[in-house]
């Protein structure tokens, strides 16, 4: 069942797909429905699942479900890698490489390869003080409080 973020647990279980690049503004809106109807029909068989999710930034897709009455099977999960796939294909775009840099530049979100990303940081073009984002996060607490976090304090600090 789709449900409002605000009312999704603490450990709701969190995925984050940023993508490749920022989707254009006349992709958006279109986005977030195919978005919003996948959640509202994601283990719609099942009355205690509760799901919402986050559009941020013009370029992350964050699935956000409360596992605590229900649990989430490979098959769930295979729907909704499915559904990423579609969207992938789609807009042209690459959403399940977790393993790129994203950060801010100013109020510009970047997107590179790590090694492309370690030559930014080797060049001091980023510090320590950059804001990074940790798409390897596992549930909302650590997406509302550390999803954005300086590279300092993220696990992006072994390249400092």
């Amino acid at each position: 069942m789709f449900v409002d973020y605000s009312t999704l647990p603490e450990d709701a279980k969190v995925w984050v797909y940023p993508s490749s690049r920022k989707f254009y503004p006349t992709e958006i809106e279109e986005i977030e429905q195919k978005v919003k109807t996948f959640v509202e029909n994601w283990k719609a068989d099942d009355e205690n699942f509760k799901a919402s999710y986050q559009f941020l930034h013009n370029r992350f897709i964050i699935f956000v479900a409360d596992v605590s009455e229900t649990t989430i099977t490979n098959a769930d999960i295979d729907a909704s890698v499915s559904f990423i796939l579609e969207l992938q294909e789609t807009y042209k775009v690459e959403l399940l490489d977790k393993m790129n840099a994203c950060f801010k530049q100013g109020e510009f979100v970047q997107y590179k390869e790590l090694k492309d990303f370690k030559k930014l940081v080797k060049n001091k073009a980023v510090t320590g003080k950059t804001i990074i984002f940790d798409n390897l996060i596992n549930n909302k607490e650590d997406l509302e409080n550390f999803w954005e976090i300086s590279i300092e304090n993220s696990w992006y600090n072994r390249f400092l």
